[in-house]
């Protein structure tokens, strides 16, 4: 099967009619049934091909969500959950119809509790929204996967991103979830505490779930607060291995670094080109420190030291807060920089994660092996914990490079899985990476993944089609 391939579900098209029409009774205008909006809610950001919903819902609240998983509970017809659509591997399509609920007006910040360092938000806001209701608090929530996404759907696939190297990912920063389950039943899974030992952990199954077995209307997030004072800085290393050399060192060394993203040659050319800058066009680590005045400057100084035994550097590291922007404005750019390296081309964007002893040496290959293929394919990385991104850039109408792309996409997921890693370290399973998660978790894993789906969604209508195979699909 090919990376693109999508699986193909039987429709219900007498269902979809039912439902069609009874939301469309229910909540008028709210339902949109237009191609074009649609299609805007299949598949877009890669090149998985789009396969558009039959209706699109704008729910309020919760209990609008209940009762639109009700009727389509009713008539077993697809519900798909949508934030902002910035997901990679097809999360969003819906390869047997159905109706997909745009949670974009469940954009309220329901409570912060600033002595206790948390919020509790409805699934719509993004993470930008939050942070800028957040600015007068002394609090922030630092998980930044570069696309301004919506936190439900952050928590949907459990997304980290820039700075989990230090504040962690989705998974470790949501405290409790509501969700509305596959018979229309609103579940909470926790209460507020930082720890707890009651029961089965449903927080950290339904956070990554892809919208396979609910849809998250409410989440409880940790905050942090925010750093006294921030450097950051650009350095230049004479090639990939030096630099993730230092990575390893750095972190062996405990340095609390927040952000370490790696940009191998290529990408520095593309994020030149596409931001107007003028950065080394070697392999480049781009950091950010967090702490006090003193902290900050020490630990960009013991960074510089690691750099030079690498042969990296120089480390020009600043604490302006424009300066800085400018910066991770570039990185977070890398996507759409890619295109200037071959305009008109389609982007397929994948990601694994080792372990950090093991980075050196996987994108190594990894470069290695694109070059061999004869790919445009520019690396971009957050080395500190490991995970790395490759975005090939590919001509459609092309099928013979489409289908070395596709090798290479699977050699480069077989690579990890072969050095104690995984085949995705925030992209998610979706359509595009479901044949790579038997390999990663053995038959038997799957199998009890498979079992949950079955007992918490019978029916099948919670986004089928995505992560796990179900007979009858």
């Amino acid at each position: 099967m090919a990376v693109a391939a999508v699986a193909k579900i039987e429709r219900n098209e007498s269902g979809i009619s039912r439902v069609l029409e009874q939301l469309g009774a229910r909540f008028g205008e709210r339902l949109q049934t237009g191609q074009s909006l649609r299609e805007q809610h299949g598949h877009t950001t890669t090149y998985i091909p789009n396969q558009a919903p039959d209706g699109v819902l704008f729910p309020e609240n919760l209990e609008e969500v209940q009762e639109a998983v009700r009727i389509c509970a009713e008539h077993r017809v697809p519900v798909i959950p949508f934030g902002v659509g910035s997901s990679l591997e097809g999360h969003v399509n819906a390869p047997a119809g159905g109706i997909c609920l745009d949670m974009a007006r469940m954009n309220r910040v329901l409570a912060v509790n600033q002595e206790d360092l948390d919020c509790t938000v409805e699934p719509g806001i993004t993470r930008e929204e939050l942070n800028h209701y957040l600015r007068d608090t002394g609090l922030f929530f630092p998980i930044d996967p570069g696309a301004n996404a919506s936190l439900g759907g952050m928590a949907a696939t459990r997304a980290s991103g820039t700075n989990a190297v230090r504040y962690g990912t989705m998974r470790e920063n949501v405290l409790s979830v509501t969700a509305v389950m596959a018979d229309g039943r609103a579940v909470t899974t926790a209460r507020r505490a930082r720890k707890s030992s009651a029961g089965y952990d449903l927080t950290r199954l339904l956070v990554g779930s892809e919208g396979t077995l609910g849809v998250i209307c409410a989440l409880t997030l940790k905050l942090y607060g925010i750093p006294q004072a921030i450097s950051g800085g650009v350095c230049p290393f004479p090639s990939v291995e030096a630099a993730c050399q230092a990575v390893i060192t750095t972190i062996q060394m405990g340095i609390p670094v927040a952000r370490m993203e790696l940009v191998n040659a290529l990408g520095m050319q593309a994020i030149n080109r596409y931001s107007k800058l003028d950065y080394p066009e070697t392999p480049c680590l781009f950091l950010e420190f967090h702490g006090t005045d003193a902290g900050v400057a020490e630990q960009a100084q013991m960074f510089g030291e690691i750099a030079g035994e690498f042969s990296g550097g120089p480390f020009n590291w600043a604490r302006e807060a424009e300066e800085r922007q400018k910066l991770w404005k570039a990185r977070h750019d890398f996507y759409w920089a890619g295109f200037t390296l071959r305009p008109g081309t389609k982007a397929l964007a994948t990601d694994v994660c080792v372990p950090i002893s093991r980075l050196a040496e996987c994108i190594v290959e990894t470069e290695a092996d694109i070059a061999e293929t004869g790919l445009i394919a520019p690396i971009v990385g957050h080395v500190g914990d490991g995970n790395f991104h490759v975005t090939v850039l590919m001509d459609m109408e092309d099928r013979e490079e489409i289908a070395r792309a596709e090798g290479f996409v699977s050699r480069l997921n077989r690579r990890a899985l072969a050095m104690e890693g995984t085949c995705t370290g925030e992209h998610g399973i979706g359509q595009g990476k479901m044949r790579y998660l038997e390999e990663e978790h053995g038959a038997e894993g799957v199998d009890v993944m498979r079992a949950i789906k079955k007992a918490l969604d019978p029916l099948n209508i919670m986004n089928p089609g995505k992560i796990i195979g179900i007979v009858g699909e």
